[in-house]
């Protein structure tokens, strides 16, 4: 839908790919540049209509549905932001797979996924620009700025609504290697501890372990190597709480190196003098399925170089470089 001088009734029919979203949801991303405000607004006094019918918010868009949007003036869209070609070959590089339905990035730290927040663009605007007959590029999950590896983008509306099932239901492998502080003990361990978000007054976020409030959230930390004053572990999601691993590495004592918000400020200088210099996070692993292939898809990124020459370090005992 598009500015038009003089806005009129649209109608419109659901397709398969539309099919699932929320119809309030569905509008947000139809009427670009319409205060949210509004969109409600219209819901809300039956201006909306599904099937000739009035409709809530909450209502799940079902193919072949008949949408009615009224007349409503659109703000000027802006135009998309320009990735400069030596970017857009980084990230071409960086594809570890690819189909008729996603594709999987090594996303490298310092790269967030999405434009905001002072940023013109992240992965998913890039890879717009890259695959532009791909109308309904999405992301299917998130990756911290400061966090690299698997990245997983749906080229279509029915393999992201799969996708984002088989997330809900924990039926997807998403596997980190990350380095803790100290020397672990024992073997694998799973931390099963509810997480709440908080925002500060200053507007950051915070996510903090919360057994009566929190949502459920479970982590398995196994060690992988370990070391004086560190140790590598792979730790694997259950769920996909915001900053799970590392509230989590946090809460049993073991904060991740580099973290800068959960992370120790002394244990994070000393890591430093190993090389390190960014937070040591990585998604190492993704294994899911897709519609219509009965095989699971896994996909590993190794480990990055400036990491693997922290461990490098650390292996050597090369500490205060």
């Amino acid at each position: 839908m598009n500015i038009d001088a003089a806005p009129r009734v649209v109608m419109l029919t659901i397709t398969a790919d539309q099919a699932g979203q929320r119809l309030d949801n569905f509008l947000i991303t139809l009427l670009k540049g319409v205060p949210k405000s509004h969109i409600y607004r219209i819901l809300r006094k039956g201006e909306v209509r599904v099937n000739k019918g009035r409709i809530q918010a909450s209502y799940r868009l079902q193919e072949g549905d008949i949408l009615r949007v009224p007349p409503v003036r659109q703000a000027e869209p802006t135009a998309a932001p320009v990735v400069h070609d030596r970017q857009l070959q980084e990230l071409e590089s960086r594809i570890l797979y690819e189909d008729e339905q996603v594709i999987v990035i090594d996303k490298p730290a310092g790269m967030a996924v999405h434009g905001g927040s002072g940023l013109s663009f992240g992965v998913i605007e890039a890879f717009r620009q890259l695959r532009p007959q791909c109308q309904a590029l999405e992301l299917v999950h998130r990756l911290d700025r400061d966090t690299s590896g698997c990245l997983l983008l749906a080229k279509k509306r029915t393999p992201l609504k799969f996708l984002h099932e088989l997330m809900r239901e924990g039926k997807t492998t998403k596997e980190y290697l990350t380095l803790v502080k100290g020397q672990w003990r024992g073997d694998a361990r799973k931390i099963e501890a509810a997480l709440r978000k908080n925002t500060l007054q200053s507007g950051e976020r915070m996510v903090r372990v919360d057994h009566a409030e929190g949502k459920a959230a479970a982590t398995l930390f196994a060690p992988e190597a370990i070391f004086t004053r560190a140790s590598l572990v792979r730790a694997t999601l259950y769920t996909g709480r915001t900053h799970q691993i590392r509230v989590h590495a946090q809460h049993i004592g073991r904060p991740i190196a580099g973290d800068p918000k959960y992370g120790d400020d002394q244990f994070n200088k000393e890591m430093k003098g190993y090389g390190l210099k960014r937070l040591f996070l990585h998604a190492h692993r993704l294994g899911f399925h897709l519609p219509g292939i009965p095989k699971q898809i896994i996909v590993t990124a190794p480990l990055p170089a400036d990491l693997q020459a922290v461990i490098n370090n650390l292996e050597q005992g090369n500490g205060g470089l």
